[in-house]
């Protein structure tokens, strides 16, 4: 259940952290206000330890859900609330996972789950968030507009081109790098020769850890805007099997590329992504 005020709506700094990902200040049951990843891949809110012994929330000792996390899947405890607030928006009776410390200094993540009828505009340039219901407006003049699929009922994703290659690009503001399916990797080789790289791990918030390769990208296109210089890290992720991704090329855009932006809006109700950028 969820309601909210006529004109719900909520802004703020964007708070990026250190490794660039967007914090929300985020009110339960009534106290806070806790530092939580907006995160657009995720499908559960969680919440740390540390912050459900802050709140005083009671673990229930008979309940466990299926954690389905970027690197693993683990069951893991829970929690309940009677309230959610982001700034005016709220949503009640909510479950929310309690997970160990891997969110590098948050105190939890915030599913969009909770956001499915809403607008979320991060202003990079400006340095502004802001969340509002969506009111089926069209995107402002300069601004590219990208339909958009969901995975998992929630997760947003887009076409897009990867060095000539079509890719399907999950948009996941909860990640700080972009990853690529093995299946990307192999449709990017045939094109052009073996890419240099470096090792790098990639640690869900199960605890897993994923051994991966990241090389300097080609061109990324969304739409009409170019993103150059960028990096993905290649892994054989399980959240790409869950999604019925990793027999083809795919991309999970992190904070990384999307944070080079100079605005991203997600309208949920309009199923739209849209994007500005100063250059193309």
């Amino acid at each position: 259940m969820q309601v909210s005020a006529p004109e719900p709506r909520y802004v703020s700094p964007t708070l990026r952290d250190r490794i660039g990902r967007i914090w929300v200040p985020v009110f339960i049951d009534g106290k806070g206000p806790l530092r939580l990843v907006l995160d657009t891949g995720a499908t559960r809110s969680a919440l740390t330890q540390a912050a459900v012994a802050r709140l005083g929330l009671e673990v229930d000792p008979k309940r466990t859900v299926m954690l389905r996390g970027t690197t693993g899947s683990a069951r893991a405890p829970i929690v309940k609330a009677r309230t959610v607030e982001v700034g005016d928006l709220l949503a009640t009776r909510q479950t929310l996972v309690v997970v160990e410390d891997a969110f590098g200094g948050a105190e939890g993540v915030l599913a969009t789950t909770a956001l499915d009828d809403r607008r979320i505009l991060a202003d990079f340039k400006r340095d502004r968030i802001e969340i509002t219901r969506s009111k089926g407006r069209t995107a402002p003049p300069g601004f590219t507009v990208l339909p958009i699929k969901l995975l998992d009922r929630y997760v947003p994703w887009v076409e897009a081109s990867v060095g000539g290659v079509r890719v399907k690009a999950v948009i996941d503001t909860g990640s700080q790098q972009t990853i690529g399916t093995p299946a990307l990797r192999a449709a990017l080789l045939a094109k052009r020769r073996e890419m240099a790289g470096r090792d790098e791990d990639v640690i869900g918030v199960t605890g897993d850890v994923q051994a991966g390769r990241s090389v300097a990208s080609p061109r990324i296109l969304l739409g009409n805007i170019s993103v150059r210089n960028a990096r993905i890290n290649f892994v054989d992720l399980p959240i790409f099997e869950r999604w019925r991704l990793s027999d083809e090329p795919a991309l999970m855009i992190g904070m990384d590329v999307l944070g080079v932006l100079d605005t991203l809006v997600i309208d949920y109700h309009r199923r739209e992504l849209q994007i500005r950028s100063a250059t193309r």
